[in-house]
């Protein structure tokens, strides 16, 4: 089980910020190894509560919250990371286990069960919590992302673009989905991930982006379309 801890600000911009950004940090910080030259995809379903509890607390901006997710990178992989992202005041702690595609397939089906083959306090408190909670799979959201790194003080920069989803169909490892974009495709989120405080250099950077700090989730955006029937 791997674990983190850290502060997380995010930016709506234009892709003409996010190129010219994308360009400057490539001088300064190290680039993902994944990057490639417009980013690596990345594929997670989202479990919430049959009453959606994790959507509506973060709607309404409840300070202590959670969300459920499978991640992976490649549809053809052999593995995807079971996720519990939780917010706790100015902080956010992930914790990630690695499942094996097999066991992540089963829990696509709800079937929970098969964490407990895994030998950790983390999968016994996921299988506690989603099946307590009654969590269902609730939507699958796909995006690319481009990423950068600054050692010192685990500094990890990140733009997600072209943002797409379904509700429709839970197939996580299907190469082939039909998925429709959340938003306009010219507008990338921006997301500065941080220990303690922000190096001056990045932070003069960012501040240098017209642009209001917010809180976008990528789950709600893709949970919008079907949610405006239910509220």
């Amino acid at each position: 089980m791997e674990e983190v801890s850290r502060q997380e600000k995010k930016f709506l911009i234009s892709v003409e910020e996010f190129i010219r950004c994308s360009h400057q940090l490539e001088q300064v910080l190290i680039q993902d190894k994944h990057n490639g030259t417009d980013g690596y995809r990345i594929r997670s379903l989202y479990f919430d509560t049959l009453d959606n509890k994790d959507f509506v607390e973060k709607e309404e901006g409840i300070e202590t919250r959670k969300k459920i997710r499978l991640r992976l990178y490649d549809p053809s992989g052999d593995f995807a990371m079971l996720e519990m992202k939780q917010k706790q005041g100015m902080y956010q702690k992930k914790r990630s286990l690695r499942m094996e595609r097999e066991d992540a397939i089963e829990l696509t089906k709800e079937n929970y069960g098969v964490l407990l083959k895994y030998d950790s306090p983390f999968a016994a408190e996921c299988f506690g919590v989603m099946n307590c909670g009654c969590y269902i799979p609730r939507t699958i959201v796909e995006y690319k992302r481009k990423a950068f790194i600054a050692k010192e003080n685990r500094i990890r920069i990140t733009f997600d673009h072209n943002i797409e989803a379904t509700e429709s169909c839970f197939h996580l490892f299907d190469e082939h989905l039909n998925m429709y974009p959340v938003w306009d495709r010219a507008l990338t989120v921006l997301e500065v991930k941080y220990n303690g405080f922000l190096l001056s250099y990045i932070r003069e950077l960012i501040n240098q982006i017209s642009r209001s700090e917010l809180s976008v989730s990528k789950y709600c955006l893709a949970r919008s379309v079907s949610m405006r029937y239910v509220f």
